[in-house]
């Protein structure tokens, strides 16, 4: 299966009705696809995947391989216990943690902090057109995860001598909200599970940005968009890496499934029959709809 490709600009011109119904389908059926004509600077993009496989390079790779799990791997390794991956985070929303002693250096702070001031515009821009799809305000999602917490999971996946015996990172869904995923250009592994079988995210392709969605977003849409169960392969090729960046509730954000999604209840049946009968060719969800304000 072809992982979708969602097209912004298409939002801005005339064939926009047709783009909100193409994106519905896909938020609803996939839970996960590509985005290009994000506005995100392709050169900030460019950037930050250098300064990654630098600092992997000057400050990861030797402790990584000193590690343990790498040099214990072998058949007695539980792959259902470990990851192979070598990672770090970054706050940027309420508060940032920039200057913790990660030893990113001056130029990947400013990098950092300049392209996840775009892509928090991208997933704002994402929240409304998913908000709007549901048919809730503009707003609605933006206003439940408000104040948001905006965080950055920065991620190699090194080279693996022995794939077979190890999982880059196990299976799971996201806790979250929306994710936004700048990966590697080269380098497999990254596979989502839809319709029974595990779909493969291609490496970055036309400098598009991953996006998917997290469990927050399953329980405000009440369950029409879900969240994805998703896994990275280690590989013996070569390192992958992976920039993922949250766009959360806040810690203090109360997250429930929005009234209008949900179906009426606390009727009696008889009542819905009453109102059934005279309804029973028209839309159903206008009818669920009339019946949950007759309730109020």
């Amino acid at each position: 299966m072809e992982v979708p490709v969602i097209d912004l600009a298409e939002f801005e011109s005339e064939e926009r009705s047709k783009a909100m119904s193409r994106f519905h389908q896909v938020c609803g059926n996939w839970g996960f696809f590509w985005v290009e004509n994000h506005g995100v600077a392709v050169a900030l993009m460019e950037e930050m995947k250098r300064h990654v496989y630098s600092h992997y390079d000057k400050c990861l790779k030797e402790r990584f391989y000193d590690s343990e799990l790498a040099k214990g791997l072998g058949p007695q390794t539980d792959a259902a216990e470990v990851d192979w991956e070598t990672t770090y985070f970054v706050q940027h929303q309420p508060e940032s943690s920039t200057e913790d002693d990660l030893g990113l250096g001056v130029e990947f702070r400013e990098a950092m902090d300049a392209y996840v001031s775009q892509l928090t515009k991208l997933a704002e821009k994402l929240a409304e057109l998913v908000s709007e799809n549901l048919g809730l305000d503009d707003d609605h999602l933006k206003k439940t995860f408000a104040p948001p917490f905006v965080g950055t999971k920065v991620a190699m996946y090194p080279q693996c001598p022995q794939p077979e015996l190890v999982t880059g990172l196990r299976g799971h869904s996201d806790a979250g909200g929306i994710i936004l995923l700048l990966q590697d250009d080269t380098v497999p592994g990254l596979e989502f599970y839809k319709d029974g079988e595990w779909v493969p995210v291609t490496p970055n392709k036309g400098n598009r940005i991953f996006v998917n969605f997290g469990d927050q977003v399953e329980v405000v849409s009440n369950g029409l968009y879900r969240s994805m169960w998703h896994r990275v392969l280690a590989d013996k090729h070569g390192s992958r890496l992976s920039v993922a960046t949250f766009y959360n509730p806040g810690g203090d954000a109360i997250v429930g499934p929005a009234p209008k999604l949900l179906y009426p209840g606390g009727y009696r049946f008889q009542d819905y029959l009453h109102y059934y009968f005279g309804t029973k060719f028209s839309d159903k969800g206008a009818r669920f709809q009339a019946v949950k304000e007759m309730l109020e």
